[in-house]
């Protein structure tokens, strides 16, 4: 069984869609086996974002991310990491295809509903970043 981390952004809550959302995943046989809320702080952004922070755009992302609470939810499930990108979409909404989650419910390529892991390296990192192992249901 293989694990991802997936992050409902600012704007899944803000709009109502979270329970949505996990309906998706869970009717998707992935199965929730840690939950919480958190409030992302500019060291976790910082950190999670590492990739990005350098470029212009970075504020724009800390602040969106930083505006709310999230809900971080670790998923596991057959291949769970490229289904449960293939049912969000691509990054960008406004290209994502109607009957995926962002292409359903995001706004643009920021406000995009979710963050999920892009591979079993970068899950299991991410996971460790938002969750201790006694946080994780086995």
């Amino acid at each position: 069984m293989e694990r991802s981390l997936v992050l409902l952004k600012p704007d899944c809550l803000d709009n109502n869609l979270a329970g949505k959302v996990i309906t998706l995943f869970e009717e998707n046989a992935f199965t929730i086996i840690a939950s919480k809320m958190i409030q992302l702080d500019n060291d976790l952004l910082n950190e999670h974002y590492a990739h990005v922070a350098h470029l212009p755009f970075f504020p724009e992302i800390s602040a969106f991310m930083s505006s709310r609470p999230v809900m971080a939810l670790v998923l596991e499930g057959e291949n769970v990491i490229h289904r449960v990108r293939d049912l969000l979409g691509p990054t960008d909404s406004t290209t994502a295809p109607t009957g995926t989650i962002r292409g359903d419910f995001g706004t643009n390529r920021m406000k995009n509903i979710a963050h999920a892991s892009d591979g079993p390296e970068s899950a299991l990192v991410e996971i460790n970043r938002f969750f201790d192992a006694d946080q994780i249901c086995d």
